[in-house]
């Protein structure tokens, strides 16, 4: 018998890959090949359930707007074991000075925001949560260990560094989190599974819907609650830069706010969610937060929008619905 050759293959070294010798048999059928009844139990393991908008946001308001900033800070590089200086540089100028430039202009128009942070972020750089954390008014959530991806992992590897990510910034911050945004926005099949185990309200990773929803898992529903976010409503996708590759921002900083500020007013006549996803070491630049300002003062010239957290939200959904038995 041949024996099989066993290769790492995750640059986070968390996984490893099982190669196996040539000419082994698979039973593994391809999807073309399912039944329709494998293809739907395939699709339907995590599902949108109930549309969870309420009738009115608080105080009458017609639009809840979500601000979050991914702090990903040195992890997107440690993870990927590039170990350069100048890309570190890039995640040291996230701490350095994107994130007091956005907590100056959030507290210049005195609105909250969701900040989710890798546990290996926080931790190299306690200064800065603990500024976050001190203008009491922003929440940081869960956003991975060292930015891993989850569907390269095991569930007890996901598990594992779930937990570990929820006591760490449980004990840097004093407060267990409420809610998760995945790294990469990665959602494993056991992903679900292990936000209910640490008792989280809602998760912000996922696309079904542009409105808050119930997710189901295998047509049952499961109390979580989710903040769908979307690529059109992330800053990488325009501001992203690779030296090395293809990824590199192409659009004018005001091409991004037309946008975005398209997407916020039919959020608005639809009286539903606007949630931005944005990360400093991309968003932090001074003509990107120019933009950003612009955007802010945009959509506060709008009568009866509610700027919240994405905590605030998601309670606020939880109290409007009989139907969730949540944490």
């Amino acid at each position: 018998m041949k024996k099989c050759l066993w290769l790492p293959i995750s640059l986070s070294a968390v996984l490893v890959f099982s190669v196996c010798c040539k000419n082994t048999p698979t039973q593994e059928q391809k999807p073309w090949e399912w039944s329709l009844e494998k293809v739907r139990a395939e699709v339907n393991r995590i599902r949108a359930g109930k549309d969870l908008t309420p009738e009115s946001w608080p105080d009458g308001a017609r639009v809840a707007v979500a601000l979050s900033f991914d702090f990903d800070a040195e992890t997107n590089a440690l993870r990927d074991l590039n170990l350069s200086p100048g890309t570190f540089s890039q995640g040291e100028y996230a701490a350095r000075v994107a994130v007091p430039r956005i907590l100056d202009l959030l507290d210049k128009y005195d609105i909250p925001a969701s900040f989710f942070v890798p546990a290996v972020s926080a931790l190299l750089h306690k200064e800065q949560i603990q500024a976050i954390l001190s203008k009491k008014k922003h929440e940081i959530g869960l956003h991975g260990w060292i930015h891993e991806r989850n569907s390269l992992l095991s569930e007890q590897e996901e598990r594992e560094l779930m937990q570990r990510s929820f006591d760490t910034l449980k004990e840097l911050t004093g407060k267990a989190p409420i809610g998760i945004r995945t790294p990469s926005w990665d959602f494993s099949l056991h992903t679900l599974a292990i936000i209910k185990e640490l008792g989280l309200l809602y998760d912000s990773s996922l696309m079904a819907d542009d409105r808050p929803y119930e997710i189901m898992a295998e047509g049952k529903p499961t109390g979580v609650i989710e903040l769908p976010v979307e690529w059109l409503l992330d800053d990488y996708p325009y501001f992203g830069f690779s030296r090395y590759s293809s990824v590199r921002p192409h659009i004018k900083t005001m091409d991004v706010f037309a946008v975005w500020a398209a997407e916020f007013e039919q959020a608005y006549e639809e009286g539903t969610l606007f949630v931005l996803t944005m990360h400093p070491k991309y968003i932090g630049h001074r003509s990107r937060m120019a933009m950003l300002e612009t955007l802010i003062q945009y959509m506060q010239t709008h009568a009866d929008v509610w700027f919240a957290t994405h905590e605030e939200i998601a309670r606020f959904v939880k109290e409007g619905s009989e139907v969730l038995d949540l944490p």
